[in-house]
Parts: structure tokens; sequence; C-alpha cells
């Protein structure tokens, strides 16, 4: 069975929608699902970097801005993701936009990344094509 690659089959999917994993991210990374949504791509990818799925990053990456490869850093431990507002990105648009923040710890520090994705729907399949870093005290709600 597919989940027993992540060992995640009953346990609540890291993306927080507090769903069970196969029910949730690991329909699309483990399952062979397409996400119907942005914001399901970007739960999803989210639990890509949780996983070290480079593979998965790689084929949700719109091919104009996809880098030749991925290298995450395995000792990056993700803690949580939380998403602040979506626009548009719905199974009938062709594109969207997720603003989120993701937390990790890096060699026992805590970090914050929190961006503003940008998606493109291409022959009916969602893609993540670039972000916009959000920093601290800056306006963050996407208008």
């Amino acid at each position: 069975m597919a989940g027993k690659k992540t060992g995640l089959n009953e346990t609540p999917c890291p993306c927080g929608s507090g769903v069970e994993y196969m029910r949730c991210c690991g329909r699309y990374l483990d399952g062979g699902e397409i996400p119907k949504t942005a914001e399901q791509l970007m739960r999803s990818r989210y639990c890509g970097f949780v996983l070290c799925a480079e593979a998965y990053l790689l084929s949700t990456w719109h091919p104009d801005t996809r880098p030749g490869r991925v290298s995450l850093d395995r000792s990056q431990r993700w803690l949580g993701l939380s998403i602040r507002a979506t626009e548009a990105g719905e199974s009938g648009d062709d594109t969207g936009t997720v603003e989120f923040i993701a937390r990790f710890k890096v060699d026992g520090k805590g970090h914050r990344l929190h961006e503003i994705s940008r998606f493109e729907k291409i022959e009916d399949r969602w893609y993540y094509l670039d972000g916009q870093h959000i920093k601290t005290g800056q306006s963050n709600r996407m208008k």
C-alpha cells in the first residue's frame, strides 16, 4: 500500500487539516490523485517538504519556474502550516493565490516562512508558479 511509504496511514495529516493523512494529502503524494484546488496543492506541497518528497515537489512546480532539482535539508523539522487567505484557485479557476505561514526549526532554532504563493492550472492540473515572501511587520493580507 502506498501509505506505508510514509508511515502516516492513520495519523493526522501534517498540513493541519485534522483529517487522516491518506484521506487528505496522502491521496496526492502517495495515492496518485490530483489536487482540485490551489489550496489542496499548497497543503500537499507543504507535506512534500515535511516528508522530503523532492519528486512530488518538482512534479507540482510550474514548468516555467521549475528548478532542475530540489535539495531539502533533512535536518529541517516542519512544525505546522497555517493558511491565512486564499483568492480564487477553485476547481473552475485557472489561477489562484494562497497566503500561508509555515513554521519550522533548524538546529533547534524556530523560523517562520510567510508567503503568498501563486498557482496556475494547466490542462486541469494545478501547479505552484512562484511566491512572495512576507517579512514580519509587512502588510500581509492579500487584497
